[in-house]
């Protein structure tokens, strides 16, 4: 397995948006006790970091040149316009303590169910929460669709090939992934029918509450018309008493 390597500098400054404009990505590093440390990683170099280890993978840190030990990427943030991150958490493992985390599900080959019979590929999870020492943390679960040969061909939990070191926190019946029969054209009918039924049935909702919302408008009218005049005729009925007193 590749070694994989962070060098990281101590952040003296709270500045943040200017560490990114220098091309750095502020973060903190924390182990077991909670203890953390200001850090600041350059950009390029975390990204890279990033892409081969996801959250799952260990990676040695150094920080101003020294040796801290192993961490993984507990948690980071992203820019909501630009999608860059701009943020990081590294959490300081201990190698002799379990440790959860999760781990992304890896897809692999083709399945002839698919290929030779047209049958359609439904994937019922991408990630699953795992248990392990750190020395025997994975960076993926590789799932081999070539095993689904025929149509209703199912992988499910207690299939997957992985160490009895790691233990995942899901019941050994779920279905990871199966192959379901292609859709007649009948039903595909029958489907785009149930669609166009659903976007009249939207559509004419829309045009009561449109239709509703004019009737509320015009009685509003009215009632405004009808308090109109009565505040006109109480209006004449004053000056008539004015001008019977004088």
């Amino acid at each position: 397995m590749e070694i994989l390597e962070i060098l990281a500098e101590i952040r003296d400054t709270k500045k943040t948006n200017e560490l990114r404009k220098n091309g750095f990505i502020p973060g903190v590093v924390y182990g077991s006790k909670g203890k953390s440390e200001s850090l600041k990683i350059n950009s390029k170099d975390f990204i890279k970091i990033f892409k081969k280890a996801g959250e799952s993978t260990l990676i040695d840190l150094k920080v101003n040149n020294k040796e801290i030990g192993k961490v993984v990427i507990n948690d980071y943030q992203v820019d909501p316009v630009s999608g860059s991150i701009i943020h990081f958490d590294l959490y300081k493992v201990r190698m002799d303590k379990k440790m959860i985390t999760n781990v992304p599900i890896k897809f692999i080959n083709e399945s002839p169910a698919v290929k030779n019979s047209g049958g359609i590929l439904v994937k019922n999870h991408n990630i699953f929460e795992i248990k392990c020492l750190p020395g025997d943390l994975i960076h993926d679960i590789e799932v081999d669709l070539s095993v689904l040969e025929n149509i209703d061909d199912i992988v499910r939990v207690k299939d997957l090939k992985i160490s009895d070191k790691v233990e995942i926190f899901a019941d050994s019946e779920i279905v990871v992934v199966t192959v379901i029969p292609p859709r007649t054209d009948q039903e595909m009918e029958a489907l785009e029918e149930s669609i166009e039924e659903n976007v009249e049935g939207v559509k004419g909702g829309a045009e009561e509450k449109k239709e509703e919302g004019e009737e509320g408008e015009e009685g509003k009218e009215e009632k405004e018309g009808e308090e109109g005049k009565k505040d006109n005729k109480k209006e004449a009925g004053d000056d008539k008493k004015k001008e019977s007193k004088k």
